[in-house]
């Protein structure tokens, strides 16, 4: 390891016109396995099934790399991994859920002199297909050069194509057939197979492993990691790999009551049920009373902030009465397990404005305007419909912790996601009400544009989360992730009319 210098010794000014040449593992990244990253394609892409053949195929995998060859060793993990997966599932993958696992790991040093570079090389033993996205997306790099997947009519095969992995000589011979004019100014390797490419390069320097180092903060990388999908939250080592095969069908029992507790059970006494079955539910702020139709009095509508399709019900919960809820789009299964009235949206204004004035009428009702989800500290753009109805607006910020499972989804299928909510060994909800909009800021007592109302809630909210807003909207994020617009359109539209739910 004495052979080049430490990378804190890299002068990393007046590098606009050079170019460098880096590994991934151990480089870029402070993780030196890969196999974290194998295993949420591995996961996200074939289930529970391919994670499990994937972690028994580990061993055998470590042994070759530390005994045999790296390049044996990577072959296991391919073959594992990706084996009769289509691959535009994982292109799909790499775009949607590594990058935000890859943006949390990124070695300090390595970045510094990586990005203070005008033009950017990756090298890499790792599949080019399932590293790419993140690289050139968020860190700006201009050319990935990685291992060569096999393909067969749109699906993976397991192998690698020639000259197969890029480990030690190979990835010399990459370079060399890349640069074959001119030499990179600066290379970054963190091992002896290494070398061989870092010898090709004017200057080269070695990152030490240090594993307790702090990885660069995502504000550093080219652009915000707004969206991201993907069900596991935390990074699958072999360890966490395990423990989620194991909790995977204790959990699913468990979401089982919790949602039948839900479902079943009084509104009133639903907070006292998720209590008693590990789901943690805080209320904060003073909620207005229910209205009394006796006075005439229309109903107060909720504008929720959205983390996840339950957030009307974690507000019914917080209620103790259950709460109608406006929708754009539900799956057929979370319609019906669902312990409120819920109602599709036409996305049609007139017929929608006459639908919610009507909800009013009846009482109260809930609706999340940004139309999606974000899993992210940010709101997206509040649809301004809402504010023309009424102006009787109780903001509230919804926001929620898991430890194992995302609850939402935007590649999958969407019925499975108060499942993989309920699947968390113990969730937790955070209903914050805030104070009702005073009337000289409703479109009506204060002649406000619905805009305005709209934006101001969304900062309101945003200030007590410590949220931040931006104007991204529910065809962004899809496009992003699914490369849709998020319609559910794997049934018949439900009329305007037409009340779902208990």
């Amino acid at each position: 390891m004495g052979k080049f210098p430490n990378v804190s010794k890299c002068e990393s000014h007046g590098r606009e016109k050079h170019t460098v040449v880096a590994d991934l593992d151990g480089t870029l990244l402070i993780g030196r396995s890969s196999f974290p990253y194998f295993a949420l394609v591995a996961f996200e892409v074939g289930g529970i099934l391919r994670l499990l053949f994937l972690l028994l195929a580990s061993p055998l995998a470590g042994f070759l790399y530390y005994f045999f060859s790296e390049s044996a060793g990577i072959r296991v993990l391919i073959f594992a991994a990706f084996a009769g997966m289509r691959v535009s599932d994982i292109e799909s993958v790499a775009r949607a859920v590594l990058p935000k696992f890859y943006s949390t790991d990124l070695h300090p040093e390595a970045f510094r002199v990586f990005s203070s570079c005008g033009q950017k090389c990756v090298l890499t033993a790792n599949p080019r297909i399932m590293v790419e996205a993140f690289l050139k997306d968020y860190l700006g790099a201009d050319l990935v050069l990685g291992t060569e997947i096999s393909t067969f009519k749109g699906r993976a095969t397991g192998f690698v194509t020639k000259p197969g992995v890029l480990v030690g000589e190979n990835k010399a011979h990459a370079l060399q057939k890349t640069f074959t004019t001119t030499k990179p100014e600066i290379g970054l390797g963190d091992r002896k197979t290494d070398f061989p490419f870092m010898n090709l390069c004017k200057e080269s320097y070695m990152v030490p492993r240090k594993p307790e180092v702090r990885p660069v903060s995502t504000d550093k990388l080219l652009k915000p990691i707004v969206f991201h999908d993907g069900r596991l939250v935390q990074k699958p080592t072999p360890v966490m790999a395990l423990l989620i095969i194991l909790w995977i069908p204790i959990g699913f029992i468990l979401a089982c009551l919790r949602i039948m507790a839900g479902s079943l059970l009084p509104m009133s006494i639903v907070y006292y049920a998720f209590r008693a079955l590990g789901v943690r539910v805080t209320v904060k702020g003073g909620p207005p009373p229910p209205p009394e139709k006796s006075l005439g009095r229309s109903g107060v509508l909720f504008v929720c902030s959205h983390r996840t399709l339950l957030d009307p019900i974690f507000l019914s919960t917080a209620l103790g009465r259950p709460i109608p809820a406006v929708t754009y789009s539900l799956s057929r299964l979370s319609e019906i397990i669902s312990p409120i009235k819920t109602v599709r949206l036409n996305r049609d204004r007139v017929k929608d404005a006459d639908m919610i004035k009507k909800l009013l009428k009846e009482g109260d009702l809930v609706i999340c305007p940004e139309g999606t989800t974000c899993r992210e500290p940010f709101l997206l753009r509040f649809s301004a419909l809402f504010a023309e109805l009424t102006d009787h607006l109780v903001p509230v910020a919804m926001n929620n912790k898991m430890s194992m499972f995302h609850g939402t989804t935007a590649r999958g299928w969407k019925g499975m996601d108060p499942f993989y909510f309920f699947m968390n060994p113990s969730p937790a909800y955070e209903v914050t009400f805030l104070s009702k909009m005073p009337e000289e800021l409703t479109c009506g007592g204060g002649e406000k544009s619905s805009h305005e109302v709209a934006n101001c809630i969304q900062r309101m909210i945003a200030v007590s989360l410590s949220y931040e807003c931006t104007g991204f909207t529910r065809k962004d994020k899809y496009r992003a992730l699914a490369g849709n617009d998020g319609d559910v359109a794997d049934k018949p539209r439900i009329g305007a009319d037409k009340i779902m739910g208990c």
